[in-house]
């Protein structure tokens, strides 16, 4: 069984009886009668105005989660008399069609959200596997800047020339050779400083 197929099919074209009288189809204004009370209008068009939902975000409870929005709005705004709306049926439309629109703008800002990586921690063995000079090596790497930490380990570590490591950076062979420059003098300073 489908999703759509949950929901009963109202026609559009045929007046739905409510109370003793008939409510026109949506789109249809009330000239000839009061518009109906916002009870009278829930019994009539919230099948098919849930159905119109469902066809928009895809999902049954959403659509009824956006429908009752929709009234809940229609009521905040007007009463439950509906006096001052001229077709509340376009009104109940359009308030279903922009809170459905809502929904699938967070929708598809919550898929491209992509969190910040954390990163890995180190592995639980490199204590075991990395002498002390090793370990104060790689903490004074820490203490660089990224920058700084990348090209020195395409330098030293990957064995790139600057011409290499540039082009992989997306810098100049000056910026690559003072760079790395800096970050050895650092390098020198932070393990001078801890010996």
């Amino acid at each position: 069984m489908s999703r759509t197929s949950r929901v009963p099919r109202l026609s559009r074209t045929e007046d739905v009886p409510v109370q003793g009288r008939q409510l026109r189809a949506l789109g249809s204004p009330y000239d000839d009668g009061p518009p109906p009370t916002l009870p009278e209008l829930y019994r009539a068009r919230r099948l098919d105005m849930v159905r119109l939902a469902l066809f928009l975000v895809d999902d049954l409870h959403t659509a009824e989660d956006v429908v009752q929005d929709a009234f809940a709005a229609v009521c905040r705004t007007h009463g439950t008399s509906l006096d001052g709306l001229q077709d509340p049926g376009a009104y109940l439309h359009t308030a279903v069609v922009n809170a459905a629109r809502s929904v699938l703008r967070r929708r598809r800002t919550a898929r491209a959200y992509t969190p910040p990586h954390q990163g890995y921690g180190p592995p639980v063995d490199e204590g075991l596997l990395l002498a002390e000079e090793h370990r104060q090596v790689i903490d004074a790497m820490a203490q660089l800047t990224q920058r700084q930490r990348e090209v020195l380990v395409l330098r030293y570590w990957s064995e790139l020339t600057e011409a290499q490591i540039a082009q992989t950076l997306g810098l100049s062979r000056g910026t690559v050779k003072s760079t790395a420059s800096r970050a050895l003098d650092a390098l020198e300073k932070k393990l001078g400083a801890s010996r």
